[in-house]
């Protein structure tokens, strides 16, 4: 006969194991989803176009007051602004140690252009829109309405998350745009006006850096980062078990996995794009 300890420990490796494997099921579960998300692309397009534009207009202004409940443009203005004040500040602090507070432009252009604006965009669409759309489908699925439209013959996928991953593609344009802005106005605000820099060195310096190529470098990471939260978002509300609770730890676990995918992916995006030794336009520095 097998002894305790043997059928103890017989038990903990097939714990191990059906975590593991459990594991592996739910990754394949939420690639096999993404992948169903982005080929439904086409026919939400063409069949459900009303509904793309509907979510829209959710997305970037909301149907409520523009910061409390609203859409999500007034809050990445507001973050970026924040962000870039804390930028120009340690910018400042720095270069005043090696008595090179005339570079702040360049750092601000690079800084803002290269990480910040893409990445506080993305935080931003996904704890305020993400979440909303993990909260949506998850209600969905736990009342069995996704269940009644694969039972209508409406594919599901398509109609309920490639609408919302187009209208998050598209909208993050312009609310990237708005952070962009926010967060040049915030940086050159305290540099210069706060902190009584120079004016002219600082815009000098800063339009050195600045090229198009970097500006549409950082739309592609915005836009990627976009993609990632409305899969990442979609697909934890598609999949949302366990009533009223599963669907509030189904959001908590979206935003964490989305964040922590906008992470990684932007590391790798920036040696990607920008390259492992980076060079600075204008000023011939490698």
């Amino acid at each position: 006969m097998l002894s305790c300890s043997a059928v103890t420990q017989a038990r903990a490796v097939h714990r191990s194991l059906t975590g593991v494997v459990g594991a592996f099921a739910t990754v394949g579960r939420h690639v096999v989803f993404a992948v169903e998300a982005i080929a439904g692309v086409p026919t939400a397009l063409r069949r459900y176009f009303k509904h793309v534009m509907y979510h829209v207009g959710e997305v970037s202004f909301g149907y409520a007051s523009l910061l409390a409940g609203g859409g999500t443009i007034g809050i990445v203005f507001a973050m970026s602004a924040v962000a870039a004040m804390m930028v120009g500040v340690e910018t400042q602090r720095g270069l005043e140690l090696i008595g090179m507070t005339s570079l702040s432009g360049m750092l601000s252009a690079l800084a803002n252009t290269r990480e910040l604006a893409p990445v506080v965009a993305s935080i931003a669409l996904a704890a305020k829109v993400g979440t909303g759309f993990t909260a949506q489908l998850g209600a969905m699925r736990i009342s069995d309405e996704i269940d009644a439209l694969d039972a209508m013959a409406v594919k599901s996928v398509p109609f309920l998350a490639s609408t919302r991953l187009i209208a998050t593609a598209v909208c993050v344009v312009p609310i990237y745009m708005v952070g962009l802005l926010s967060a040049f106005v915030a940086t050159r605000l305290v540099v210069v006006t706060f902190q009584g820099n120079s004016a002219g060195t600082y815009d000098y310096y800063f339009h050195l850096a600045l090229s198009p190529a970097d500006l549409w470098y950082s739309l592609t990471k915005a836009v990627v980062f976009a993609v990632i939260v409305g899969i990442v978002h979609c697909s934890y509300g598609y999949h949302a078990t366990g009533g009223p609770e599963g669907v509030g730890r189904a959001a908590g676990r979206a935003l964490r996995t989305s964040i922590l995918a906008i992470g990684i992916t932007d590391v790798v995006l920036t040696f990607a794009l920008w390259g492992l030794v980076p060079t600075v336009p204008g000023v011939g520095l490698a």
